[in-house]
This record gives structure tokens, sequence and C-alpha cells, in this order.
């Protein structure tokens, strides 16, 4: 877990809320798992603890954005069970989990918005800060945040 949350990573949380699906190795003709597939390293998905942690996670971090006046306001007139639903979808998608996401891409949802860098990066502390209370590991956060990090150019938008 980070002990110190530096400025250089905090861009690329915020993102965490924007990932894609990733796709899982086919079975071979065989219908069996290829060698390979049986000795690989565990998905980021998996190294994060799953979906219950992943849900966890996700329920600590909307309390946090929604407690923090820098950016609470964005989320005033959310549906917040939908919201948790779509985040914890992103996440799990962009670690390799066998999630799809299901919601609008993020240039389309955060239009209009306002949201410059000094909110953006108000919501990669919320995020990160969630991450730290359950004791997720640094390398963990920085794969995670690094997957995600291509999205902030469609949500920070002043």
């Amino acid at each position: 877990m980070f002990a110190i949350v530096t400025h250089r990573w905090l861009p690329f949380a915020a993102a965490v809320l924007l990932a894609a699906c990733a796709a899982h190795s086919p079975p071979d003709a065989m219908g069996k798992m290829d060698k390979m597939d049986k000795t690989k390293a565990p998905t980021l998905y998996e190294r994060l603890g799953g979906q219950p942690a992943i849900d966890a996670v996700v329920d600590d971090f909307v309390a946090n954005v929604a407690a923090d006046q820098r950016i609470n306001r964005f989320f005033a007139n959310s549906n917040i069970p939908r919201l948790k639903r779509l985040l914890s979808e992103q996440i799990c998608a962009a670690a390799a989990g066998p999630c799809t996401y299901t919601g609008r891409d993020m240039k389309t949802t955060h239009a209009g918005m306002g949201i410059t860098e000094r909110h953006f990066n108000a919501l990669v502390e919320d995020l990160v800060k969630s991450l730290d209370k359950y004791k997720v590991p640094q390398k963990e956060q920085q794969e995670l945040l690094g997957l995600l990090g291509p999205m902030k150019p469609d949500i920070v938008t002043r």
C-alpha cells in the first residue's frame, strides 16, 4: 500500500473510474486450458482480492467523495447504487476480471461538467485513500492507476 502518495500518481488514480474490459485466455480446441494458462501469474483482479474487495474499496471511495467538498457537487444528483455498480465494473474490467463495463464512455459522461485538473486530483486522492485503507499493495495500486490513466483527457475538460 502507498505509505506516501506522490503527485505523479494522482492523475492516474482518478482514471480508475474509466476502465476497459480485458479479455481472458480462451480454452484450447480440446476444451482444456493450455499448460501456460495454468501456470500464469494471477491477474490484477485476483491480486486485488476479486469482486468482494473491489466492492469494498468502491463503497469506501464513494463515501470519501461524498464527504469531499472539493468535488462532491459533481455527484450530488447521481444515482449512488448505479454509480457504485459502474465503478466496480470499471475496476473489475480494467484489472482483467470477469466484468464488462456497461456505462457510457468517459468523454460523454463528463462532457459539460467543467472538471479541472484540481478536481481530478481530488478524486484521485479520495481513491488512493480507499486503496490505502484496504491495504492494497503499492505495486497493485500503480498497476491499476497505470491501466486507467490514459482516460484522463476524456474527464478533464477545463
